[in-house]
């Protein structure tokens, strides 16, 4: 496949959708791969479950992050401070192994004019969270979409997860979380915006920001 095919693949262009019966069949194939048999008692409804479920884990893919953020507000009576939602709890899966990656966000933004619904941001995280994810990725969409449509002052996002691809296998590591961050426009030139959203989110000093 050339690397324009894979980009098509990626953006939508060139997906064909298998029916419901198609994934339900799919899952049958794995249960048999892993050495049990789909027709047992306990197994017939599996396949139907799993492919409801995936509807849910993966909804993001019918959602656009853009569209979430397009009504805003000017009306804030000269509001100009940071706004800040932290704590947004986020259940994502790993792109490489599709196991859960469960988390929080803490997401802020300086406004020049325009402010948005503070459940719109928490709609942002999971927009981008119920697709199949890798950390640093999730964290700089997040960022940059709110970027992009608000136009503001500044964004800071830091995303805090443990991934279970390391918990429950490989090097099995439980406890562990990573840590991403992204900041843009005063968020990353102002070193006394950076601090305030650092000391709002709390544990700040934990956290290893660069300057540039």
């Amino acid at each position: 496949m050339t690397n324009e095919s894979r980009a098509k693949k990626h953006n939508g262009d060139a997906l064909s959708r298998p029916t419901r019966e198609e994934a339900e069949a799919a899952v049958g194939v794995l249960l048999r791969w892993a050495g049990d048999d789909p027709e047992r008692e306990g197994l017939l409804e599996t396949p139907a479950r799993v492919v409801r479920a995936y509807e849910e884990f993966f909804s993001g893919y019918q959602q656009d992050p853009r569209e979430i953020l397009a009504r805003t507000f000017s009306e804030v009576d000269g509001y100009d401070e940071m706004i800040v939602l932290k704590d947004i709890r986020f259940e994502s899966y790993c792109e490489h192994h599709m196991v859960p990656i469960i988390g929080r966000a803490h997401v802020a933004y300086l406004p020049e004019h325009r402010v948005v619904g503070i459940s719109k941001l928490a709609r942002l995280v999971d927009a981008f969270a119920k697709r199949l994810q890798i950390q640093e990725k999730m964290t700089a969409q997040i960022a940059d979409t709110l970027n992009e449509i608000l136009q503001p002052k500044g964004v800071g996002v830091i995303l805090e997860a443990a991934h279970q691809c390391m918990s429950t296998r490989g090097v099995h590591k439980p406890g562990v979380e990573m840590v991403t961050s992204r900041m843009l426009g005063t968020f990353r030139t102002d070193p006394s915006t950076r601090r305030e959203f650092l000391s709002i989110v709390s544990n700040s000093t934990a956290y290893n920001v660069p300057n540039t």
